[in-house]
């Protein structure tokens, strides 16, 4: 059960124009949003702080990034989120969406390696090594891994919501592979 009850409808018509901007038609909107919207302050926050924008990365990039930091923060609900709507566009095969979760191989290219190589390293030690940031800088520009630092920060404030407000799963989301224990995420 979720700690703080989020919104329901009728919204008044700013936090409705929120949603609006945010979902596509006809899709109402994630209890994450609902939830966060109890505070306008936080929700406003948290918006003028996305990055699912036409940023510096690729959709595939970026939603690696993405899955990786939420499972590593053990978040099914923004995990499942990201892989039922941008797996698919990402062109992100079911053992790479299961590696997101549970690490290992999975046919990654060089620069999608060092990806998950910063998510790693960031949980572990909230720093990159100097020999983590020479192997970003043959991939990409000093702006892109300022975007890839941005992403993994802001999934990990919406993992610790998520987490921490205890939503329910969303319906339509994926969930994480059945190997995925609390252990077995910690230990990646």
């Amino acid at each position: 059960m979720a700690r703080v009850a989020p919104l329901d409808p009728p919204y008044a018509p700013e936090i409705q124009a929120a949603f609006d901007a945010i979902m596509p038609p006809g899709v109402p909107p994630l209890v994450l949003f609902r939830t966060l919207a109890v505070n306008d302050r936080i929700y406003q926050r948290f918006r003028a702080g996305g990055l699912l924008d036409r940023g510096l990365l690729t959709l595939r990039q970026r939603e690696i990034v993405i899955d990786r930091t939420c499972a590593l923060n053990r978040c099914e609900y923004e995990w499942g989120v990201h892989v039922a709507i941008f797996a698919a566009k990402a062109k992100l095969t079911p053992r790479q969406i299961e590696a997101t979760v549970l690490g290992g191989e999975a046919g990654w290219t060089e620069d999608e390696a060092a990806l998950l190589a910063v998510c790693d390293e960031l949980d572990a030690t909230r720093t990159l090594s100097e020999a983590l940031w020479a192997r970003l800088t043959r991939h990409f520009m000093a702006e892109q891994i300022l975007e890839i630092i941005a992403l993994v920060g802001f999934y990990r404030t919406v993992s610790l919501h998520a987490n921490a407000l205890r939503l329910p799963l969303e319906p339509t989301a994926a969930r994480f592979p059945q190997a995925a224990s609390y252990g077995a995420l910690a230990s990646n």
